[in-house]
């Protein structure tokens, strides 16, 4: 039995970058999908922190908030920075692709169809091209990476989310930008990441 488990929905989303962090550190772990919808959730969510997912526990100790967990396994895996300043550029990074999926997240989710109506327009014109150019400008002068010129948990992170943005607006955010494709194509081409792609369940984010 593994030490470590990870608990999360059976999407990718906010933990999919977690889990390609301990198979590219060779990090065994138990891979536990609850699903949302039915009976599952409800009984498993009062027991949650917060009432919220993902979770990781170790050695009889639990832990939630997704970038948390993910800076925590980047650790482990040593992909973080050599000092302060560089582990400053990762996070800041991290935060602001975390910013870009909150405002997507906020039009998705709106169940307010006048309000979500409002919502679209400055954000499928102003601030997804906005946020998409910025980030093509710093992968490609990281060399296809979001941080230090080479990789670190910020590209998983990123990775770890992209299908999960592309799903909430429903077209292909990064078709038009080579170097975040790039981005993608330098995780994905990692030999234990690669076979977790190919082997992990389908889901559409």
């Amino acid at each position: 039995m593994s030490d470590i488990k990870l608990t999360y929905f059976s999407v990718k989303a906010l933990a999919e970058a977690i889990r390609m962090l301990l198979k590219y550190g060779g990090v065994d772990f138990a891979d536990i999908r609850i699903e949302r919808f039915g009976t599952e959730w409800p009984e498993v969510k009062p027991n949650m922190p917060f009432g919220q997912l993902p979770i990781l526990e170790e050695n009889g100790k639990v832990a939630h908030q997704s970038v948390a967990l993910t800076r925590y396994v980047a650790k482990k895996v040593k992909l973080i920075g050599n000092d302060d300043w560089e582990n400053l550029e990762i996070d800041a990074i991290v935060d602001t692709i975390n910013d870009f999926r909150a405002k997507i997240a906020s039009y998705y989710y709106e169940k307010n169809e006048i309000v979500k109506e409002a919502l679209k327009e400055p954000l499928f014109q102003q601030a997804i091209p906005y946020y998409l150019e910025k980030f093509e400008q710093i992968a490609k002068q990281n060399n296809g990476h979001f941080a230090l010129n080479r990789l670190t948990w910020a590209d998983f992170y990123f990775v770890g989310m992209h299908e999960y943005l592309n799903s909430m607006v429903d077209t292909n955010l990064y078709e038009n930008y080579p170097n975040l494709n790039k981005v993608v194509e330098n995780v994905f081409s990692i030999p234990p990441v690669k076979i977790w792609v190919e082997a992990r369940p389908v889901t559409v984010a």
